[in-house]
């Protein structure tokens, strides 16, 4: 075969370059008298073999290029079309936001430009560095500071130094003015919000990036709720970046063949999916829904409870919910003042969460402190169901099965939970990468006693100082995952995103634990079951409280 191969290279050679003759026919006489002679021929052979192949695979990837150019114009034009004239009001936002961010950049180069040190690397790296594309996100508003997010969420992705950075991308924005509040309630309600509401606060419980809440209290009924509200403009701005970052993806990936085994579009547009089914608030009223079901299929509902929506007043752009009153899992004072045991309430808030992995049609993918409260009436609250995963079969089995190693410390079956669940398509030395697992492992324990110490300083320790804690834990947790996504790849290992969404949750109660129950061990205690594949419904809610 080789030789073969070999000949119809050549061939291909002598066909292209007729100014260079084959060699001559050698005989046991003139290979033993002409030596170098030979050896010059057979060297020459070989480059024009490899310039052959070289220029081969180019013009075949140029064919390629020349095919895909009229589909490549075609994605274009149809996105600009989709766009319209807001495209051209967001190009205009974008070059005042790279201006400013740009001035920040050589405000900060100025400093160093006439020291011994020189400019750092990461200036040198102008506005792609992590932290000045992390500034220039928070300024292009919404879209790329969810952009943002979803790489701080997906290691598996993007490189480490932008993974850590934008773990700081804070979604706050300022409010909206309350008038036009009111008009986008008019406008989706189709009637005056003074007909529907008894009383709408003002003033906002939150603004984010794209929406912002309000209280409120229904008219007639009395009961009191939150007015989630889209943000006016919120869906002309998405659509118009999303399309344009869609369009530098196709265009990288046309400049650069080699991007299409990243799945750059392919990324882009579950980006794209995920960021608008955000921005539809019919879809978080329908995973809200399915959770409330599945709290009341388990008999969770006495333990745990999500907002009641209101559908009558709620819309595509407007969400009104029951309103619930708690604390988050963060603030130890108040959870000892709620409860005579808080180790038994972040027990429960394991239990429902861990059996909504297979017993739910979703599960809550985003249980930070501001979304997992504990309720005034001693019950779990759910809040924001914004983000949501969706966990195959497969994937869990993997996961069960990573979570006992972790729990047991048997790091050879880890690194084999770990290559089920990863696509790869090289040979995975087990042994060395569990012992690089065992090295990254190994440095819980330090964690473990830093916190431990942390929030056992006294009955009179303040929530303020424990929440301090708390956040320098988050930190070294996401370092952790980090490495862990890190060493992983170095075996040539690519993880859903849905491990990335559940190690995160993960990361969170870990976080809950250390601070709520300093003594639990989440994957060993018998009183919190990881559901499995094996068991039915049944078997999980009777082992729920063993």
């Amino acid at each position: 075969m080789a030789i073969m191969a070999f000949r119809a290279s050549s061939s291909s050679v002598y066909g292209r370059l007729p100014l260079v003759h084959p060699p001559p026919q050698l005989t046991a006489a003139n290979i033993s008298s002409r030596p170098t002679k030979l050896h010059d021929h057979s060297h020459r052979m070989k480059l024009y073999a490899r310039y052959s192949q070289a220029q081969d695979r180019f013009t075949a990837r140029l064919q390629d290029r020349v095919q895909d150019l009229p589909k490549l114009f075609e994605d274009i034009v149809q996105t600009s079309i989709t766009t319209g004239p807001r495209g051209a009001f967001r190009l205009a936002q974008g070059v005042l936001a790279v201006a400013g961010v740009g001035s920040e950049w050589l405000a900060d180069v100025s400093k160093w430009t006439n020291t011994s040190a020189g400019v750092p690397i990461e200036l040198q790296l102008g506005l792609l560095s992590p932290y000045y594309l992390r500034k220039l996100f928070e300024r292009l508003g919404a879209t790329y500071i969810k952009l943002g997010q979803f790489i701080a969420s997906a290691p598996s992705l993007f490189p480490p130094e932008y993974v850590a950075e934008f773990q700081k991308c804070f979604d706050q924005a300022p409010a909206v003015p309350f008038d036009e509040i009111k008009a986008i309630l008019n406008q989706e309600l189709k009637r005056p919000i003074d007909s529907v509401y008894e009383y709408v606060d003002p003033t906002p419980i939150a603004s984010a990036s794209i929406a912002q809440v309000h209280s409120a209290r229904l008219k007639g009924s009395q009961e009191e709720v939150v007015i989630k509200v889209l943000k006016p403009g919120i869906e002309d701005i998405l659509v118009a970046d999303l399309n344009f970052v869609y369009i530098v993806a196709r265009i990288l990936e046309f400049a650069n063949p080699e991007l299409s085994r990243t799945s750059l579009v392919g990324i882009v547009k579950d980006i794209r999916e995920s960021m608008l089914e955000e921005v539809d608030f019919t879809k978080e009223a329908a995973n809200i829904e399915a959770f409330r079901r599945y709290l009341q299929a388990m008999g969770f509902d006495r333990l745990a409870a999500a907002p009641k929506v209101y559908y009558q007043c709620s819309t595509k752009r407007v969400l009104t919910m029951e309103r619930l009153y708690g604390v988050p899992l963060t603030d130890l004072d108040s959870i000892n003042s709620l409860v005579p045991n808080p180790e038994t309430s972040l027990i429960t808030a394991l239990n429902v969460w861990f059996g909504s992995l297979l017993s739910c049609e979703t599960f809550h993918a985003d249980v930070h402190a501001g979304n997992l409260w504990l309720l005034r009436d001693g019950r779990i609250g759910f809040l924001d169901f914004g983000i949501v995963g969706r966990i195959s079969p497969k994937t869990w089995t993997a996961m069960e099965l990573f979570l006992q190693s972790i729990a047991t410390q048997e790091y050879e079956s880890m690194a084999s939970a770990l290559i089920q669940m990863g696509a790869t398509k090289q040979n995975v030395d087990t042994q060395a990468f569990a012992r690089d697992l065992e090295k990254i492992f190994s440095t819980i324990q330090d964690l473990d006693t830093e916190i431990v110490v942390a929030t056992a300083r006294g009955p009179n320790t303040s929530a303020t100082a424990v929440a301090a804690n708390v956040v320098v834990d988050e930190r070294q947790m996401n370092a952790l995952f980090l490495d862990l996504v890190r060493v992983s790849e170095s075996y040539g290992l690519k993880f859903p995103r849905e491990f990335a969404l559940l190690l995160k949750q993960l990361l969170y109660f870990d976080r809950y634990t250390r601070l709520l129950a300093p003594n639990l061990n989440m994957l060993r205690d018998q009183r919190i079951t990881i559901v499995s594949n094996r068991r039915g419904s049944r078997d999980i809610e009777m082992g729920r409280f063993q």
